[in-house]
């Protein structure tokens, strides 16, 4: 791989945007390919077996298109399947991760909200974060069910929207957590709800500007960064609808006139990531 080369970044729907776009305020030169696997969104139900075939679907997808590292902007698909994929591919993964040990080291009362999807609950890597970090530490955790096909759908600030964050919400405040996570990267558009029902005592953590920074460390470690005379684009693909998902980009990030791809995949990533 090169400088020159594109990154692939993937998620199961339209939260990975919430990261593609530190990552392009913070690599501006970069050529990002976005890929979203909105034909099987949303992950958090899912079991880790298929997370793990889909993850390793799209990197197949990636590597036909020549990519220099791959950011999972899934927490879910993290969770389950970026450990495997470093092992089985030879090229940088930069995944995500519930901000456990910010939110450990920033927490006043010792007590932490965690909002995440089941799927990242139940995984060995959570556990293990949890473990090393949160040791003294009471965390608060809810799979906010329901809130990611309302995001998938453009309903950012609907009474539903509202009833998930409020039930998840309530209980965290009332022990007295100080520092809430957004451990699923569709939530970070939801923030100002999060925000306005948690209090301004009550820090929230996004952790995907940190993602985008752990990338720069990357590529700069590897020798892969763009040339800042480079010109950087985003290129965008969907195993869902073409127009809907450019309908989304313009609605949660503001770039208009974006054109998007339907993805195409060899038979081989096909079966691999479960399409008939």
């Amino acid at each position: 791989m090169t400088q020159r080369h594109p990154i692939g970044v993937f998620d199961s729907g339209v939260g990975g945007l919430s990261v593609l776009r530190h990552l392009r305020t913070q690599l501006p030169a970069e050529q990002f390919i976005y890929l979203a696997d909105q034909g099987h969104v949303p992950y958090g139900s899912r079991s880790a077996t298929e997370i793990i075939q889909f993850s390793q679907g799209m990197t197949h997808f990636f590597l036909q298109l020549n990519v220099k590292a791959i950011v999972i902007a899934c927490n879910t698909a993290s969770a389950a399947a970026l450990s495997l994929l470093r092992e089985q591919f030879e090229l940088p993964f930069v995944g995500m991760e519930p901000a456990v040990k910010p939110a450990a080291e920033q927490t006043k009362s010792g007590k932490v909200g965690i909002l995440a999807t089941g799927g990242t609950f139940a995984s060995d890597r959570y556990a293990r974060l949890t473990a090393k970090y949160a040791q003294g530490i009471s965390v608060q955790e809810d799979p906010c069910v329901g809130l990611v096909p309302e995001i998938e759908a453009g309903r950012l600030d609907s009474p539903k929207v509202h009833h998930i964050l409020q039930r998840a919400l309530a209980p965290m405040l009332a022990a007295g957590v100080d520092t809430v996570v957004l451990g699923c990267t569709h939530y970070p558009f939801v923030l100002p709800m999060v925000a306005e029902i948690a209090g301004t005592a009550v820090s929230i953590i996004d952790p995907s500007p940190a993602v985008a920074r752990q990338t720069g460390v990357v590529l700069r470690r590897d020798n892969l960064l763009a040339d800042t005379t480079q010109s950087g684009s985003v290129r965008f693909v969907t195993s869902g609808n073409a127009s809907s998902l450019a309908r989304q980009v313009e609605q949660l990030l503001g770039w208009n006139g974006v054109v998007v791809e339907t993805a195409v995949w060899a038979k081989e990533q096909l079966s691999l990531i479960g399409y008939p």
